[in-house]
């Protein structure tokens, strides 16, 4: 019977021992997984904040990237060079509304919009001056073209379509000897800016039978004018009131003094009837 009762409390020892060591080896395991899971954690953290660093902390402090849309006249390059005047060094400290200030000095830009999109492009939206006429001015001792808006802004852009672009009339008369680009033209003149941009809004291309508007002084301050038409060499007087009928009449009165009489120099149309001159 003592037997017995040893025997059974030696195995209740033995049991005992083997699940204190399977507790023990099993505890051992659980903080191996745990050391394992805080080190892929870690190493987890750490790459994120490598991604997040290259991502959007390096670029705020790089050269940012500038895109620019609406050029039509504009090339980037020009652009660039404008804002070589600025700090372009870091997206942080690039300045939007410096952008806009500097951007804006050039004639031929009508508006601007500079906006700074996190963490390091930075667009441009450029709206260009729409030219509905052109003339020549003096600047430094030399001649050069010069473009005009609806508004009466002169503005210049390097551009060799502009020279062929003949639904862009020139007029000459124009009081800008004294204007530089950027300048707008005498309330007066403006209303003939705006006259020409509607006849060019229409269908019919009628500059392209008129080589030059001349301006020309009358007392008190007005003006009439003077059309040159590209197929003929004559020169036609009318009244300031430039519109498509005035246009028309003006074709079909030539049409019919050419008619009648070819060798004529001077047509005249104002004061409601047609007088002409021979040479």
């Amino acid at each position: 019977m003592s037997d017995l009762v040893v025997t059974d409390f030696n195995d209740f020892f033995i049991s005992f021992d083997d699940k204190v060591q399977e507790k023990v080896v099993k505890n051992q395991k659980d903080k191996k997984l745990i050391a394992l899971k805080v080190l892929v954690f870690v190493l987890g953290g750490f790459l994120a904040l490598e991604a997040l660093v290259y991502s959007f902390v390096l670029p705020l402090f790089s050269a940012p990237e500038i895109t620019y849309s609406g050029l039509n006249y504009l090339t980037k390059n020009e652009l660039n060079e404008k804002l070589a005047e600025l700090d372009c060094s870091t997206w942080s400290g690039f300045s939007t509304e410096r952008a806009v200030s500097v951007i804006s000095t050039i004639s031929c830009v009508e508006s601007v919009s500079v906006d700074k999109h996190f963490p390091n492009s930075i667009s441009i939206k450029i709206k260009e001056r729409n030219a509905v006429a052109k003339s020549i001015i003096c600047q430094d001792g030399t001649s050069k073209s010069i473009q005009i808006d609806e508004n009466g802004i002169l503005f210049s852009v390097n551009s060799a379509s502009m020279a062929t672009d003949y639904s862009v009339p020139l007029v000459s008369g124009l009081p800008v000897d004294n204007l530089q680009e950027g300048m707008r033209l005498p309330s007066k003149y403006r209303v003939l800016m705006e006259q020409i941009s509607d006849i060019r809004k229409l269908p019919r291309k009628y500059f392209a039978a008129v080589s030059e508007i001349q301006v020309v002084p009358k007392e008190y301050g007005n003006y009439e004018l003077a059309l040159y038409p590209s197929q003929a060499k004559v020169k036609v007087l009318t009244d300031r009131n430039l519109n498509e009928d005035a246009l028309q009449y003006m074709m079909v009165v030539l049409d019919v003094v050419n008619s009648i009489e070819p060798d004529v120099s001077e047509i005249d149309l104002r004061y409601g009837a047609v007088s002409y001159r021979r040479r």
